[in-house]
């Protein structure tokens, strides 16, 4: 009976069951019309017969017991066989009846048509709502397949049939979602591929220089090594933005299965800093290194390291001659923290929304190298193994990029 949860269909039941009333008080009175004819249509026979009987002196005694008498005698049938009264007398030679009939015909036509036009007008009004709910419905689910969704389905009331509009609704709150998400799909990758052609141009134009100049000096020895190298270091820079870019990729698309396994982090660390303090050294800049030996992390090592590897970078990136960047790691009972810290330029506020953001780069920064895919790429291996990564800076003073992840207590 869930259906009767519906508006329409509960007025429409109402509607049937009092038309079902109507009929069974249209057959108490037609019931009650034929009794009442019948009883009419007695009396005047057994007067018209008293009264011939009493015309004839015969006793009223002898005509009380004939009419209370009931039971037939075979005389009694033949008598009326041979007079033109017996069962084969058709019923339209007996006025009475014949009236009584047709009129009992004419009450029961009447209410009969009357309740049949009920029936039909309620049931079309019915399947007129309904089908204008329908229309509706069709008109709005092809307006989700043409990908406007500004309209709904009804879902006011209870009951299966708004059951399934509620049902094509979230089917269509899912398409939206995944249509908006197409749609950002589609621009990221619009501006992912502007951001790729705008990197790969500088190096490209500059190897077609070099090429030029290589090929203008062909006896120049000193002109080839020098634009040689130019050439190579351009291509190193391609590579790495490419290798990035690779990485990334991996990433969004889940295809990377991280190979966690308990891991020293001093050992973890040293590997990050190992391909950096040459640099440092040259630069003039510390990295110093605290933190607990017995520390371990579970996680994945070589991405682990990817990661700390591109944070230490982006500090000396943005460090000067004789600034410190020091990695320190802290594990306590539920809770492991790495820190890189820097006492360098900072961050600029108007910057700082946006530093995790891909190809992003500042145009207050020390640094005029780089992709804007560090941080990012650093962010996304953190948090695909379940860790946290967030920055502070005080602008003038440094910055500090913090590593959290949960571990078993």
């Amino acid at each position: 009976m869930s259906f009767l949860q519906e508006k329409q269909s509960r007025r429409y039941f109402l509607f049937i069951f009092s038309a079902m009333a109507v009929l069974l008080c249209a057959g108490i009175f037609l019931t009650w019309y034929h009794g009442t004819q019948m009883k009419s249509l007695l009396f005047q026979q057994r007067l018209t017969i008293a009264s011939s009987l009493l015309e004839r002196k015969i006793s009223p005694e002898a005509i009380a017991a004939s009419f209370k008498n009931t039971s037939v005698s075979p005389a009694g049938a033949s008598f009326l066989e041979e007079t033109g009264y017996g069962e084969a007398l058709s019923l339209w030679l007996i006025p009475s009846l014949r009236q009584s009939v047709l009129l009992f015909f004419l009450y029961a036509l009447l209410m009969a048509s009357a309740i049949g036009f009920l029936l039909f007008f309620g049931t079309l009004y019915f399947l007129r709502a309904r089908n204008r709910l329908y229309i509706q419905a069709v008109k709005t689910i092809s307006e989700f397949a043409e990908g406007n969704f500004q309209n709904h389905l009804p879902s006011e009331e209870s009951g299966a049939l708004f059951q399934l509009f509620l049902s094509v609704e979230q089917l269509a709150t899912a398409l939206q979602a995944k249509s908006s998400g197409e749609h950002k799909a589609k621009e990221f990758l619009k501006d992912t591929l502007s951001d790729i052609s705008h990197q790969l141009k500088t190096p490209i134009a500059a190897l077609k220089l070099y090429l030029d100049i290589m090929i203008q000096e062909p006896d120049n020895p000193e002109t080839v090594k020098k634009f040689s190298l130019k050439s190579q270091s351009s291509l190193e820079r391609m590579e790495r933005l490419i290798l990035t870019l690779l990485k990334m990729m991996r990433l969004d698309a889940g295809s990377i299965v991280f190979d966690k396994k308990h891991y020293p982090v001093p050992d973890l660390i040293r590997q990050s800093v190992r391909d950096h303090q040459t640099r440092a050294a040259v630069e003039g800049k510390t990295l110093l290194l605290k933190g607990p030996d017995d520390a371990v992390l579970f996680c994945d090592p070589s991405w682990t390291e990817e990661a700390l590897s591109n944070l230490i970078k982006n500090a000396l990136d943005h460090t000067r001659g004789g600034d410190t960047v020091t990695i320190l790691w802290t594990s306590s009972p539920g809770l492991f923290r790495l820190s890189v810290e820097d006492t360098g330029e900072g961050i600029d506020p108007l910057d700082f929304p946006h530093i995790f953001k891909r190809f992003y780069r500042s145009g207050h920064s020390l640094s005029g190298s780089g992709f804007g895919l560090g941080l990012p790429l650093a962010k996304s291996i953190i948090e695909d193994q379940g860790g946290t990564l967030f920055a502070e800076s005080i602008p003038g003073r440094g910055s500090v990029f913090t590593i959290s992840f949960l571990t078993d207590l």
